[in-house]
């Protein structure tokens, strides 16, 4: 018999989707996995024969408001987001750390992210190890900087450790109150003061889900940091649609362009952007969004599996989000990225100097030439094909979830 592993997901399905692939690789070595997440993945977590906690707040949902957006907006602004971010969230914080108290509890091992030193308060309230999982560098090193402080690049290697110890400071920053009182009211913790969640959280195993074919492995990252590869959460066989193989029979292979959970100022303005673009390239298009917003050209859908579909198109135009970046790099297919903020520059940089892709194209500068040049640029045969099929040469050659399930191991009962 296994242990109970209890993995934090409070994000997006690209947060969600390679917790699934981990837990499933753990639930088959006969441990019991608990996922806490957004009710909207309950189905997703059970069907992949997982369990479900749910979070009564969906932080997605929140970010995607005005409120959210404007609290996104002061992401440079260390002191204006520190406030934005108690003013929005602070009220929901202390429930949702409620919640995930309790769906924490029989754990064996805490995964979580790094954000307020979730999993580091946990394993001390429950006397159990933790883990830290990270979906984009998010580990000190003089080697590049934090993927949210790009420009920390400038000051060398010392600028570039520091930014990772900034990242996290202002983390805690913004949840220490709240936090500190959840640990001395619930956890039954005296609350916690700087350096010791920095001390004790780099002692701690940590799991980047990343591939080392897109991220080298800095030399300065020490023993207790795993470099595992991506995730990919084998999701179960996929009946297509008749009009979608309709479409895609009809003539030669689509871009797709999607960008998650992520929302255009202007979305309509954007739409119609992309889908003059793509017919002035002569380029027909699968896009997310309304069916009924389908035409000759274009197949809009509100949800097709990835791993089925970028097979089975010429280019990807998509948001930048981890998820989205990994499974058209596995598929062997160019992709253009149009970053809206966060974690989605540094990704959509890392395709481009990998020559997957073009220059990144920002969100905010989508036009009908840029984009028509773009997608020109990324659907051509040439050097973005022949980049694209060389990294899926080496992501299909990795097991992250085998190499993240041994590292865990040793923290887990036999």
């Amino acid at each position: 018999m296994g242990g109970t592993v209890v993995m934090l997901a409070a994000g997006s399905r690209g947060d969600v989707q390679p917790c699934l692939a981990l837990g499933g690789g753990l639930a088959s070595q006969g441990h019991a996995v608990r996922v806490i997440a957004s009710p909207r993945y309950q189905d997703l977590i059970t069907g992949a024969g997982l369990e479900f906690r749910g979070l009564s707040h969906d932080p997605t949902q929140i970010v995607a408001s005005p409120e959210g957006q404007e609290l996104l907006a002061a992401g440079r602004n260390p002191v204006g987001f520190i406030r934005g971010f108690q003013r929005v969230l602070g009220p929901l914080l202390a429930r949702m750390l409620s919640e995930v108290q309790t769906g924490a509890e029989g754990a064996d091992l805490v995964l979580a992210p790094s954000f307020g030193f979730l999993g580091l308060h946990l394993s001390q309230h429950l006397h159990v190890p933790h883990a830290v999982m990270h979906f984009q560098p998010s580990q000190p090193t003089g080697a590049f900087p934090h993927p949210l402080t790009p420009g920390a690049r400038f000051l060398g290697r010392l600028g570039n450790r520091c930014s990772f110890e900034a990242v996290d400071l202002a983390s805690w920053m913004v949840s220490r109150r709240t936090v500190n009182a959840w640990r001395r009211q619930s956890l039954g913790l005296a609350p916690m003061r700087l350096p010791a969640p920095f001390r004790e959280v780099r002692r701690a195993p940590v799991l980047c889900a990343f591939s080392p074919a897109v991220v080298p492995r800095p030399a300065d990252w020490g023993a207790n940091v795993h470099l595992t590869g991506f995730w990919f959460h084998e999701q179960p066989r996929w009946t297509p649609p008749q009009r979608l193989v309709d479409f895609l029979d009809a003539g030669p292979p689509p871009v797709y362009v999607g960008f998650g959970s992520m929302r255009a100022a202007d979305p309509e303005a954007t739409d119609r952007a992309v889908r003059v673009a793509l017919r002035r390239a002569g380029l027909r298009g699968v896009l997310a969004g309304d069916p009924g917003a389908s035409d000759d050209d274009t197949f809009v859908a509100e949800e097709i599996p990835h791993h089925w579909l970028f097979p089975r198109v010429s280019a990807v135009v998509h948001h930048g989000g981890a998820g989205t970046t990994a499974a058209a790099l596995r598929a062997g297919v160019p992709q253009l990225v149009c970053p809206f903020f966060g974690d989605q520059p540094y990704w959509a940089e890392r395709v481009h100097r990998l020559g997957a892709g073009p220059k990144p194209l920002p969100a905010r500068h989508i036009t009908v030439e840029a984009m028509s040049n773009r997608v020109r640029d990324v659907t051509a045969e040439g050097g973005h094909t022949e980049a694209a099929r060389r990294l899926s040469l080496a992501l299909n050659a990795e097991d992250g979830v085998a190499h993240a399930c041994r590292a865990l191991n040793r923290l887990l009962p036999r």
